[in-house]
């Protein structure tokens, strides 16, 4: 799909590789990873995009050649502001401008765009005028091509949702009256510790067929709405994985909401009510895979450090351990680093140190601990993105 940005010929790279056609004028500051594109933030304000373009998502309309979507490029109409940070779905891109306002473009029928009622398409990017006067920080691109949602989260600590509310992953926005809290059945195989592979893996296929027959009477939010059960408490981070959040408040508590397929709630039950995940140490910040959850959390020591507590699918050990992964367990093997960046992708997952190295957990590594990136040895890395089945590193130079 080409979402590594590379030159045609080279599809896939199994180590981390410079992308050669990234603006040599100006610093790239930021960097966003969809299932399959990406986007890169310059110091300058521009917002680049190469990858997957079937729904429009690189911004460079629906007209351009297969073989020119691996070519990074400077997506234009956005001119008139200054984007601070850029955010990806399967199908949508958005961008967050240096005056808090939100724009989006691509192609979703499942109102990720949050445009209005029937708006399914934006081929250039587009203001979500519903947010008018909001100061967006970041929002939160959930799901894959069949399905999504979206948060957005203020400078005020307010959180706004849209897309499909069928899964529970936009909790109860006002007028959903649904807030059943429904436990999982024992025999559900992806739930059970010791489950094959193969048990799983038809277990993923049951649940996406599933989906798409869903598809056909999909509950769609199609403006951003305010999440009215967080009203009184302010939100510090958010992220949001196939069709599960986690919200995490100013006051330390962490909620989550939505499917619990893969135990990705941490808690014993699904629903759409938000409710409290228990974990080991205070959160610091989120992020979440396909059905995973990571969690940065300040642990106790002599010194103040951090560590990372995981949960859900386990599938290819993208949790960076081993054990069941229903229950918020510490990943060890960070050989005495602090952990302080942390993104997560379909079977993946990608922490950055303070020294600013760089651990890989699950496929391809798929191994039972942190793995760390030797390739990356002498290189500061900064920030990580993961995409479906790819990674971006923002690296110092």
């Amino acid at each position: 799909m080409g979402a590594l940005g590379l030159p045609g010929h080279l599809c896939d790279a199994y180590e981390p590789t410079r992308i050669p056609f990234l603006p040599a004028h100006g610093v790239i500051s930021s960097i966003a990873a969809g299932h399959y594109h990406s986007l890169a933030v310059t110091s300058s304000g521009e917002v680049w995009s190469w990858g997957r373009n079937d729904e429009g998502q690189l911004g460079r309309g629906l007209a351009t050649t297969r073989d020119t979507w691996h070519e990074p490029r400077k997506v234009e109409g956005l001119e008139h502001i200054r984007a601070r940070a850029a955010f990806a779905s399967g199908v949508v891109s958005a961008v967050v401008g240096d005056d808090g306002s939100l724009w989006v473009w691509g192609r979703s029928k499942r109102g990720q765009l949050g445009l209005g009622s029937g708006v399914t398409e934006a081929i250039k990017p587009t203001k979500v005028n519903a947010l008018e006067g909001e100061d967006i920080v970041k929002i939160f691109c959930a799901g894959v091509i069949w399905m999504g949602h979206v948060l957005a989260q203020t400078s005020d600590g307010k959180l706004f949702g849209w897309g499909n509310s069928g899964d529970g992953g936009l909790g109860i926005l006002s007028g959903n009256s649904d807030a059943s809290s429904t436990p999982l059945p024992d025999s559900d195989p992806s739930r059970t510790p010791r489950a094959s592979s193969a048990a799983i893996m038809e277990a993923v296929k049951r649940m996406v067929l599933d989906k798409m027959e869903k598809e056909k009477s999909m509950p769609i939010v199609w403006e951003p709405c305010k999440l009215e059960e967080l009203d009184g408490r302010m939100v510090s981070d958010v992220a949001c994985g196939l069709d599960h959040s986690l919200v995490l408040c100013s006051d330390g508590s962490l909620l989550s909401c939505g499917r619990n397929t893969y135990g990705q709630l941490g808690r014993p039950c699904d629903g759409f009510r938000m409710l409290p995940v228990a974990l080991p140490f205070p959160p610091v910040s989120l992020a979440a895979g396909l059905g995973h959850c990571l969690v940065l959390c300040r642990v106790p020591q002599e010194e103040e450090s951090t560590g990372i507590v995981s949960w859900g699918w386990n599938q290819s050990s993208q949790l960076g351990r081993q054990g069941e992964g229903d229950r918020p367990e510490m990943v060890n093997g960070m050989a005495g680093e602090k952990p302080v960046v942390i993104s997560g992708g379909r079977v993946h997952s990608i922490a950055i140190t303070s020294g600013g190295n760089a651990l890989g957990m699950g496929s391809s590594v798929d191994e039972p601990e942190p793995a760390w990136l030797e390739s990356l040895e002498g290189l500061q890395v900064l920030q990580a993105a993961c995409g479906f089945d790819h990674s971006l590193l923002l690296v110092a130079v």
